[in-house]
This record gives structure tokens, sequence and C-alpha cells, in this order.
């Protein structure tokens, strides 16, 4: 490969070494020289503040002073002289010492005629830069407040010799080792690049949709790890092609009970146009009657009028029950939940059926214990206590018994309607709720009954989220519904 990764890291790294090599060459060239001159002038700023420290001790003549000063002149190659008031030698060392001890007189007493470069110029001490028989030299002098004249000099040796020769040497090394690093690198690259390689291969199979690829190498890095995510991502797609497999067959599913769905709508259509048939007929029938005067009489007539009305009343409640679960169903209904006295509640609500319990000589019995609150909305309640109480009126049977209870189940009350009524068999159950669904369709006819009623109860419950149910039960069936306690 022209644009292998392997080519790519060894030509990055032997430029990136020669880089550093020619840098260093620069250094040295253009800078090496100042350094060297700077530090040994601070060597010779390090010598003036110990003798002007030892000065203020009046160590000069100590042994430990003689031993420190010899000591700091061996490791920084100097020559030191240094003279007190009286023209005496305090202390001499390094080479030539005649020569550093009139070189300092001609200083004091101003009869130098060396010229040379000046680098630092103070009241305290003059730091020059000068050469002799060819060699060049740094030499400070200067007088402490002690009284005591010193002179310190060292050699500046010929630091452009030294480094052409250092960056000469570094020219060597850096070749040398740009080629023995360009080496390594490459075959270090060989390594890496060869598991690459292999993950190339790996993901060629994968686009092939060939899931049985693994990736088998045993590397800890991040090479080794991205082997275990293709691995993962194999195994991932795998999955999910047989998720989406199992997708389409739920899709076919989906596909099949939108159709049961359209039926139910053709068959929700043919109930309703059912419903709606039987008192559209006999309106139509006891109003052509009457206008064709077959009531001759005052209680014939009002005897049509009664049937028309009461169809007429049907047919508007039916209507009115199938816009109310219209609007449940979609979620129009906005429920504001209140905290409600369950048991006030029913006492206020329950008479409105006391005619009709009379009627069917029914008693009712309700819960006497105080206070039970609840969080309900009052049109909440009305819908499911009137279906369920109506619905037990009209299939009471025996003791002729309605009974009203509830239970407290953790955070939530169980609200329960019972009547002696016939059992519901068992697979009726789960269908009486829904639309138009009779489990006994010519007694639901008799008392005017349109099956939408315990439809209402489930969309209602649904919306407050809570639950529902129905059971048969010793003696009768019992209805309930649950609600979240105050």
């Amino acid at each position: 490969m022209k644009r292998s990764i392997r080519r790519q890291f060894a030509c990055i790294f032997i430029g990136l070494l020669g880089g550093i090599i020619f840098a260093c060459w620069l250094v040295n060239t253009f800078f090496l020289e100042d350094y060297y001159k700077k530090k040994k002038i601070n060597t010779l700023l390090k010598v003036n503040t110990f003798l002007e420290q030892e000065g203020q001790k009046s160590s000069y003549g100590s042994a430990a002073f003689s031993r420190e000063l010899e000591n700091l002149c061996l490791v920084s190659n100097l020559s030191v002289c240094l003279i007190d008031e009286n023209s005496l030698t305090r202390f001499s060392y390094g080479n030539a010492k005649e020569d550093l001890e009139k070189q300092l007189f001609s200083y004091i007493f101003g009869l130098s005629k060396e010229k040379g470069k000046e680098i630092l110029h103070t009241k305290e001490y003059d730091i020059l830069q000068l050469s002799h028989n060819e060699q060049e030299y740094l030499l400070m002098f200067g007088k402490l407040s002690s009284g005591i004249s010193y002179i310190v000099r060292t050699p500046l040796e010929s630091i452009q010799e030294s480094a052409f020769i250092a960056n000469q040497f570094l020219a060597y090394v850096g070749l040398f080792g740009a080629i023995l690093g360009g080496g390594i690198i490459w075959f270090a690259m060989t390594k890496i690049t060869r598991p690459i390689l292999q993950l190339n291969a790996l993901s060629r199979r994968m686009v092939n949709l060939d899931f049985e690829a693994k990736y088998v190498g045993s590397e800890k890095n991040e090479i080794g790890l991205l082997g275990e995510n293709m691995n993962q991502l194999s195994k991932s797609l795998e999955e999910s092609i047989g998720h989406l497999k199992s997708a389409n067959v739920a899709l076919q599913k989906d596909l099949q009970k939108k159709e049961e769905l359209d039926a139910m709508r053709r068959e929700f259509l043919s109930n309703v146009s059912h419903e709606l048939k039987t008192p559209i007929a006999l309106i139509q029938g006891y109003a052509e009657g009457l206008m064709e005067g077959m009531g001759d009489s005052k209680e014939s007539r009002e005897y049509y009028c009664q049937v028309i009305g009461e169809e007429a009343n049907k047919m508007n409640s039916m209507v009115q029950s199938l816009l109310t679960l219209n609007q449940l169903e979609a979620g129009n209904e906005q429920v504001e939940l209140e905290r409600i006295d369950l048991r006030a509640w029913l006492e206020n609500y329950l008479p409105s059926f006391r005619v009709m319990l009379q009627k069917e000589e029914i008693s009712l019995e309700t819960p006497s214990q105080g206070a039970c609150f609840v969080w309900a909305e009052e049109y909440t309640l009305e819908q499911i206590f009137s279906n369920y109480v109506t619905n037990a009126i009209h299939y009471c049977k025996r003791e002729k018994v309605i009974r009203i209870s509830w239970e407290k189940v953790g955070e939530k009350l169980h609200i329960y309607v019972y009547n002696s009524g016939d059992p519901i068999p068992e697979e009726a159950l789960p269908k009486l709720w829904d639309k138009f669904y009779k489990v006994d369709k010519a007694r639901t006819r008799a008392y005017g009954g349109s099956g939408v009623g315990l439809s209402i109860v489930k969309a209602v419950v649904e919306s407050i989220g809570q639950e529902y149910g129905v059971e048969n039960v010793t003696g009768g069936v019992q209805f309930w519904f649950t609600l979240d306690m105050a």
C-alpha cells in the first residue's frame, strides 16, 4: 500500500528525529557560547557573594574559609588572590599566583594597561573579558566592605571549537539514530499493522453479512480492544438482523391486526345501525299510524306518543354514550383530580337510584364506616357508579341485594359493587368491556341498554390510570375498580 500506516509512521518518526537534531544544532551554534559565558559570570558573582559574607564574619584567616574557597576554585577552575589593606596576601590559589598578585596591584593603583571587553561595572567590582597569549578569560576584581581587595580569574575555553565538535558528533549520532530508529519503527509498525489488516478482512466479511468471522488476536492494547468491539459489533449485527426478521413478522401481525380492526370497525357500524334501526322503525311506524288516524281515542294517541318519546330517548341516550366514549378514548377529556370523601359522596349520589330500587324491590347496602378520602373527580365517579349500579339493578335476582364495599390495598382503595345475580360465563368476562357486547341481548333490549356502558367505565378508569375488573363470586357477580387514597 502506497499510503500504509507503517510507511507514514516511519517517515514521521525520521522527520521528527531529524528536526530535533537540526534544532539542537542551531541552538548549539547560536546560543551555546552566550550560555557558557553567562554561567561563568554567575560563578564569579557567586565568589563575590561568598567573599562578602566571609568578610562580615572576619574569617579570612581560618582553615574552614581556605578549604571552602579552594573547593570552589577547584570545581569552577578559578584563580583567586586576596590582599588586605596592608598589601599583605591573605589568600592565593591557582596557576601563576605571582602574576595574579601583580595584576591585582596594577588594578588597585590604576597601573593596568590591559584592554578588554567590559561585562559588568559596579562600585564594588568590575568584570572584564580579556585575552592573553591567545587565550581568553574572564576577570573580576574589586574591594570588599571589609577592606580586602580581590581578583578572580577563570579561563574561557574555545567554545566555538567545542560547539563545532559537539555539532559534528550530534550529526553523526543523529544520522545513525534516524536510520536505526526508522528500522525499529518499520518493524514495530509491521507488528501493529498486522492485526489492523486482520480487522480489515473481518470488516469485509461483515459487509457480506458473514458474522461467523471473529477477531482472534491476543493484543491487550487499543487494537485488541477494537477487535473485541468488532466481535461485539458482529454479534450485535447478527442479533439486530434477527430482531429485524422478528419485527418483520410482527409487522405482518400488525397488518393482520389492522385488518381485524377494520373488521371491528365495520362490526361497530353494523351494531350502531342495528341498535338504531329498531327505535327508528318504531318511531316511524307509530308516527305513520298517527298521521293515518289510527289513534282514534285520546288514550291511543297518548300511547303512540309515549312510545315515540321512549324510543327517541333511547336513541338519544345511546348517541350521548357513544359521544362520551369517543371523547374518552380520544383523550379529549381533561381530568382534574380532587380530594373527595367517597362515603359522603355516595350518600348524596345513591338516592338518585331510589325509585329504580324500590320498583325492583332491591336492597342497597353501603359501608357504614367513617370518612374515606380518595383522589377522584365527581364526573368520573358518576360514570362508574351509574353503569355499575344500573347493571346491578337490571341483573339482580334471588336475594335482591346490591352491596357497595371497599378495602385498602397498599396506597390504593379497591371499590366493589356486588349484585346477587346469575354468574357470567367465564369466556364472556373479558368481552364485557367491548362496545355493544351483550351477554343476554334480549334482556338488555328489554331495559333499553345500549351495550356501551361498561366500555365507558373502562375508558374512564384508564383515563385516570387506575384498574378495573369483574369476577364471579359466591352468590353473584362483583364489579370493581381502584382509586388512589388521599
